[in-house]
């Protein structure tokens, strides 16, 4: 890091992954293993020493991103000057573990990045600074977080150069929204919902857990689509051709259509629209299931 010297690194243990389910080491854990630098794991922060431990290293600061434990308040003040995070929104809005999937999902146009002193609550310690960034229309929440994680990096150097001088500020806590740890059913398409939040669910859950219906050829995980504001009369979740659109069949919502771009049917290779059309051999006036119809991927 630009400037600075970095003591020690503190990342999650290994975890099995991969097929046979080998101890795999964090992408944290390789960099800092390349760089020569100290590298702690412990399984978990509030166990009694690691403040003590922590204190050790006689860091002037922490810097926290993504690390997925609550930090106690005795771990964050091990630093001289305390601990840092680097939060992938603009609070107070969507504090929690996945702000970047809940903004798109929840149709937002801008986003950014915060960084602010850590408390032992979650996200909500003051703010040093922050920086605002538009949602591209069909940004999906992996291509948001890699542009935020450069962006993060930015934000976060300036923040430590900057350290003396910035004024916290403490967050309105009223206007806080959540933005909790995504489950599998938040993906499940609710055909009667409008076609434009759709497609930002389906934004927001690639690439995890992607957007799924089931339809007469089985469950289908939908990776990308578009809205289509063409009236219709039809049942929601009806496979047909919007009027005007002579080729590509979309499927009904409460308001228009969506057109599928980009799908993935179950045990197969993602595939266009088309493609899968073809293959699936599906006819217009087939149905599309409701989420509580969909079963969960394993």
């Amino acid at each position: 890091m630009r400037h600075h010297e970095v003591v020690a690194v503190v990342t999650q243990p290994d975890r099995p992954a991969h097929r046979g389910q080998r101890l795999t080491p964090s992408p944290v854990k390789m960099r800092a293993l390349a760089a020569g630098l100290e590298i702690l794991q412990p399984p978990r922060l509030r166990d009694p020493e690691w403040p003590d431990r922590l204190r050790a290293l006689g860091a002037d600061v922490a810097v926290v991103a993504a690390f997925g434990q609550i930090l106690p308040q005795a771990v964050l003040d091990a630093p001289r000057r305390g601990s840092i995070n680097v939060h992938g929104s603009l609070l107070p809005r969507y504090r929690g573990a996945a702000p970047i999937q809940w903004a798109i999902m929840r149709g937002e146009t801008m986003t950014g990045i915060t960084t602010f002193q850590m408390d032992a609550g979650m996200d909500t310690g003051p703010m040093l600074l922050s920086v605002s960034t538009a949602i591209g229309p069909e940004e999906t929440a992996g291509d948001l977080a890699a542009r935020l994680a450069a962006l993060g990096a930015d934000v976060l150097i300036d923040t430590l150069a900057r350290l003396d001088t910035l004024t916290p500020i403490p967050q309105h806590h009223a206007d806080a929204t959540l933005a909790p740890r995504l489950k599998r059913t938040d993906g499940h398409l609710d055909w009667q919902r409008p076609a434009h939040e759709l497609v930002n669910v389906v934004r927001g859950c690639n690439p995890w857990p992607g957007a799924l219906t089931r339809g007469p050829a089985g469950t289908l995980t939908i990776w990308r689509a578009t809205a289509l504001a063409a009236q219709q009369a039809l049942a929601p979740g009806t496979l047909e051709r919007p009027p005007a659109e002579r080729d590509e069949l979309a499927i009904a919502t409460s308001d228009g259509w969506l057109r599928p771009v980009e799908v993935q049917p179950e045990n197969r290779r993602a595939m266009s629209w088309s493609d899968y059309l073809r293959g699936a051999r599906v006819a217009p006036g087939a149905m599309f299931a409701k989420p509580d119809a969909v079963r969960p991927a394993s």
